[in-house]
């Protein structure tokens, strides 16, 4: 659930590391194993790895992984969370791997941030000949009534296009693409999304907003507003005002292949 925008190396995120290491969501397994489904080996690279998500989840299924991501404080966390990953400081604009290292690069809520007019070369010369480039992003469920009304009072800097099953797909069919200029460094891409959720309380699904870019660089009193708007919203409601609950999500997946 990110918004628009490009993720600068001093990013807003960093000041809250430790909470979003502690209140974003990880990634559908069944998405990440569909999204590396065509790769010809298990080298993956997760660029923009923030605080580990991803990684985890790659981990777990097994993949080889190196972790790559420009914000030292999100590093940090990465490092802690999981110490025997290779992870380095760098970004998809400068990967720091030699040519033809990976099987494919994956991005989680990443891959918008990206300059893809110098990503995607970059993104091409680490990954072997025909590889895979896979963005994941986690997306509300609004076709759940109470999802549809968290996103109405939340509003667009909070819940954005690219964050809920209506709209995820039209808003990032391009985004392996450079936005001017150059010719398309990958085919053309093919989208799906799998069943997730996240254990949550009222209290904890704030938490989790918090950490989102629009609030991060809100206004005090425009930050104050919207989040007690939103407090009230969960409070209304009779699936979110008795102690913990499945948060409604998917995660969406947009696969392309090296040209």
């Amino acid at each position: 659930m990110e918004e628009d925008g490009r993720r600068p190396h001093a990013s807003p995120f960093g000041a809250v590391a430790a909470e979003y290491a502690e209140h974003r969501p990880d990634y559908a397994p069944a998405a990440v194993r569909w999204a590396l489904e065509p790769a010809s080996g298990p080298r993956v690279l997760d660029l923009g790895a923030g605080t580990g998500k991803l990684t985890g989840t790659l981990v777990a299924l097994g993949f080889d992984v190196i972790a790559v991501e420009p914000d030292p404080a999100m590093l940090t966390e990465l490092h802690r969370a999981l110490p025997a990953v290779r992870a380095l400081p760098g970004s998809a604009e400068a990967i720091p791997l030699p040519d033809a290292s990976v099987d494919a690069v994956l991005a989680g809520n990443a891959l918008h941030w990206f300059d893809m007019a110098v990503a995607g070369p970059e993104m091409a010369r680490v990954l072997a000949p025909g590889g895979i480039l896979a963005g994941l992003w986690n997306v509300a469920d609004n076709r759940v009534d109470w999802i549809a009304g968290l996103e109405r009072v939340s509003g667009s800097a909070v819940i954005g296009p690219r964050d809920t099953f209506s709209s995820w797909r039209a808003a990032t069919a391009g985004s392996h693409l450079p936005e001017i200029g150059l010719v398309a460094q990958f085919g053309s891409p093919e989208q799906a999304e799998f069943p997730h959720g996240q254990r949550r309380t009222a209290d904890s699904l704030v938490a989790t907003l918090v950490t989102r870019a629009g609030v991060l660089v809100m206004p005090e009193r425009e930050r104050e507003v919207t989040l007690g708007r939103i407090r009230a919203f969960l409070a209304s409601r009779p699936e979110t005002t008795s102690g913990e609950f499945i948060l409604p999500m998917l995660t969406g997946v947009l696969r392309v292949r090296q040209l």
